[in-house]
């Protein structure tokens, strides 16, 4: 694809690059908080979304958080990068997944139907590849004991 240069007029190549999301896995008791999504694919999933133009990561990790869960959260690690292709059936995303702790109960809001707090042993079915990444978390978990 080539754009025209609003100043010279000059072709310039355009790039269809991947879109940069935030996943937060938010530790709260003895579980993780997940969210039954409102929009297709309408599934469990991690807390999260598409960072806006001009923020940082760590701003849209904690502004999604609020949004969908209504909780204030800390951040304290960021856990991994997650980027197969096929990681969303809407678009190529990579999404930097983020640990967080938080205090209060959540309230589900934005594009969240639902909020619920999941041990592992009782996690449901999940969005994306959410599982994936739910599995090496608790892995991790695991390996650091």
């Amino acid at each position: 694809m080539v754009k025209q240069c609003p100043a010279c007029g000059q072709a310039i190549p355009a790039y269809k690059n991947p879109t940069p999301t935030v996943d937060i896995i938010i530790i709260l008791g003895n579980g993780v908080v997940l969210i039954k999504r409102k929009n297709p694919p309408l599934a469990w999933a991690l807390p999260g979304g598409f960072v806006d133009y001009g923020e940082s990561l760590e701003q849209a990790a904690v502004r999604e958080a609020l949004e969908e869960t209504g909780l204030a959260i800390k951040l304290y690690r960021q856990f991994h990068t997650y980027s197969d292709p096929d990681r969303d059936p809407r678009q190529h995303t990579v999404s930097t997944v983020f640990l967080a702790t938080a205090t209060g109960s959540p309230v589900a809001g934005d594009d969240a139907d639902e909020v619920a707090i999941f041990s592992e042993e009782a996690l449901p079915p999940l969005a994306f590849d959410h599982a994936r990444i739910l599995a090496d978390y608790f892995a991790a978990q695991r390996t650091a004991a």
